[in-house]
């Protein structure tokens, strides 16, 4: 935990210090809507369906010259997906603190393409059935790694509109949803976002 929090400070400061030089780095917030689902959750009479949340945080963009910039992120962030056995619904439901860091890519002026992995620290797991609730934090991995593509437009000066797909690469739990296949992470996020 402790070598990851140093790679991300690593990481502002290097874009700090050349977005310096060139005086061209931004800090905001941003926030949004995730639909999100896990991978290969439809098996053995378990069908699955998206589950609607959010993710609100910061970021820093550091331009590391006139097309290219590079963009870490913190972000809180509420994942998982909808589950029905037999008539039965409930939810599994993943809160994560998740660090991103994006490299961009400026077509234009005011769009980018942007890509990079992220790492996520699970703060919160439960499973909902009905009016019960269940921790399952201590069933599911800690940490999460996904691997994040997607599109920014920039309006107004200071306000942006954003688009990420995130690919889980890592399984949530080993016996999540037992079978040959992997249960990961599938989050597509539309953000809006504010440079201070």
């Amino acid at each position: 935990m402790k070598k990851i929090i140093l790679t991300v400070v690593l990481v502002f400061a290097f874009g700090f210090v050349n977005a310096q030089e060139k005086e061209d780095m931004s800090f905001g917030a941003k926030g949004g809507l995730n639909i999100s689902s896990i991978t290969n959750a439809d098996q053995d009479g378990v069908n699955s369906n998206s589950l609607v949340g959010f993710h609100i945080g910061f970021f820093g963009e550091f331009m590391i010259s006139d097309e290219f910039a590079i963009q870490p992120e913190l972000l809180y962030s509420t994942q998982g997906v909808k589950l029905e056995f037999e008539g039965d619904k409930g939810d599994l439901k993943l809160d994560y603190i998740n660090i991103p860091v994006m490299a961009k890519y400026y077509v234009a002026d005011a769009f980018s393409l942007e890509l990079g992995p992220q790492i996520g620290f699970l703060v919160s797991a439960k499973a909902k059935s009905g009016g019960d609730s269940v921790d399952v934090k201590d069933d599911t991995k800690s940490i999460d790694v996904s691997l994040g593509f997607g599109a920014n437009y920039n309006f107004a000066e200071k306000f942006m509109l954003g688009a990420r797909y995130n690919l889980g690469l890592t399984r949530v739990q080993e016996d999540l949803f037992p079978g040959e296949s992997e249960s990961k992470n599938s989050v597509f996020l539309i953000s809006v976002g504010y440079k201070f």
